[in-house]
């Protein structure tokens, strides 16, 4: 695999507005995702925005950042548009869809999400992490991921059934957080974005959903917890007081 990291990110969050220049212990946020990205060393990083501001201060903090059409309709069709921009002739095969809003997320997540994709059958990988107590199974915001990986002998990489913000599967045994960390094989994320949006997918609000209802077949890699992300104020503060206690 040749891998390359691009990074989705916009001012317009609907709950907090301008979010990946918000101020974390110095630096922008999409800066501390950049350099997560980087640390990785995996391959080239880039940030794919629509808005000058964040293209700005990625550039000036070393990093690359294309400007993508403000009018698509999804973070998956903004890095499409940038890798087009950014690898025309298709050096890189694998292509890794890291939030924006991740400023915490460990390196080796990103080396983690490409293991789904030793399997040739697998088209997309990402990442679960185990749903540690009752609030989080209950929790909209958090996905859950209908997924096994054994229990005699549970392996790393299993496949995705089922995406939503229900707990999912109901009984008894353990449930999965999805992480937003998706690797594409070329070929299917530019299958990806021709779909249109599927019914599941308009119901539970889940992108990924769309490529299940056409067939394509998810990878997952279980990681011990999942990076925390930031969708609220109150998600910003929290982020603010664990990378400024480490810095």
């Amino acid at each position: 695999m040749n891998p390359i990291v691009l990074i989705p990110a916009r001012m317009a969050s609907t709950r907090l507005p301008g979010k990946p220049l918000a101020d974390i212990a110095g630096r922008p946020m999409i800066v501390h995702v950049l350099e997560r990205a980087q640390a990785a060393g995996i391959g080239p990083v880039a940030v794919a925005t629509a808005d000058r501001a964040i293209a700005d201060v990625v550039a000036h903090a070393g990093g690359t950042a294309i400007l993508t059409n403000p009018d698509l309709p999804s973070g998956s069709d903004r890095i499409w548009q940038a890798l087009g921009s950014l690898d025309p002739t298709g050096r890189h095969d694998t292509i890794i869809n890291l939030q924006g809003d991740l400023p915490g997320i460990d390196p080796d997540c990103l080396r983690a999400v490409l293991r789904p994709l030793a399997d040739s059958a697998v088209d997309i990988a990402t990442l679960v992490a185990p749903v540690c107590d009752e609030t989080e199974a209950k929790a909209a915001s958090v996905v859950k991921v209908a997924c096994a990986f054994g229990s005699d002998a549970p392996q790393a990489v299993t496949r995705a059934l089922y995406f939503s913000r229900m707990p999912i599967p109901w009984g008894y045994g353990p449930l999965w957080h999805h992480v937003g960390l998706y690797a594409y094989r070329r070929a299917a994320l530019a299958r990806f974005v021709s779909l249109p949006e599927s019914g599941l997918e308009q119901r539970e609000k889940l992108e990924q959903l769309r490529a299940l209802e056409a067939g394509m077949t998810i990878g997952c890699t279980r990681i011990s917890t999942a990076p925390f992300g930031v969708d609220t104020p109150a998600d910003l503060e929290r982020a603010r007081q664990m990378l400024g206690a480490v810095a």
